[in-house]
């Protein structure tokens, strides 16, 4: 058969960044098939089933509540102490899960990339659209408690900037593939770091501003504030609650820092992935 009659040429990837969309639009169904099967075995043979993406960020946010507000006496200002939880909490799970089920790709897939071909991004990518279902699903919850905080006569009313939102996800979604992306070509070699990195996550989150807002960390914090502020989650996560909370001005920087910071990672990651692909089923 000649070259010209081979409907695909499958050959190593000679550049730095690869990202061939056309290649993966011809894979999309295989992007689907693993959509579904993130989503379904997730909560498979439990008993609440799909109940726990609701009852999870729910329920932290209830500790959250009682810790922080009521014992550690965090004030939130106007803003009710629990729906200014929830709002963190939607965006961190987005963020924590996209990055640690990302981190995984090599390690969860190494028997079905050594046995076919098909763009080895469409797994990370797929955990990242998969993890924004349950966003969604969250993002719907946290809707509903803030329109129950409104006809309650709280003052709650969103920035007529909240569109922006989507800005915002897009900076988180490139941050999280792009972290999950590298640390996945380490965790090839040190199967180690995927114990740490769910533990690192754990403690990333109390420097995350989740259930705080900056300013209150700088007033508590003082010399330790600098924790927190040279974190870009914190930040990201103060411009994600200041869009849905209109008592202070929209905090762009966070917006900025989301996309400029994301954008960075997503490009290194790439480049990582790409160089580990080629010889990760050696070592794993």
């Amino acid at each position: 058969m000649s070259e010209e009659e081979w409907l695909y040429e499958i050959k190593p990837k000679a550049k730095f960044i690869d990202l061939n969309l056309a290649e993966i639009w011809r894979y999309r169904d295989l992007m689907v098939l693993f959509v579904k099967r993130d989503v379904t075995t997730v909560y498979k043979q439990t008993i609440l089933g799909p109940l726990w993406f609701i009852i999870q960020p729910l329920f932290t946010s209830v500790i959250f509540t009682l810790i922080f507000n009521e014992v550690a006496g965090i004030d939130n200002g106007e803003i009710p102490n629990f729906l200014f939880n929830l709002t963190g909490v939607t965006l961190w799970n987005y963020f924590r899960d996209s990055l640690d089920s990302t981190s995984k790709t090599f390690t969860s897939n190494a028997s079905l990339f050594g046995k076919v071909y098909f763009p080895r991004v469409i797994v990370p990518f797929s955990r990242t659209v998969s993890g924004m279902l349950t966003f969604w699903i969250q993002f719907v919850i946290l809707i509903i408690f803030y329109v129950f905080y409104a006809i309650k006569g709280m003052d709650v009313r969103p920035s007529i900037w909240l569109p922006a939102i989507l800005l915002l996800l897009a900076g988180v979604i490139m941050l999280a593939m792009g972290l999950g992306m590298i640390l996945s070509a380490f965790t090839t070699k040190y199967r180690d770091l995927t114990i740490l990195i769910g533990f690192g996550l754990n403690l990333l989150m109390y420097i995350s501003a989740v259930m705080y807002s900056l300013d209150e960390a700088r007033d508590k914090l003082k010399e330790y504030y600098w924790a927190v502020e040279w974190n870009p989650i914190a930040h990201i996560v103060e411009s994600y609650r200041s869009l849905w909370f209109d008592t202070q001005p929209v905090y762009w920087a966070g917006i900025i820092i989301a996309l400029a910071v994301g954008s960075v990672a997503f490009v290194i990651g790439l480049i990582i992935f790409n160089k580990t692909e080629k010889t990760f089923i050696d070592t794993v």
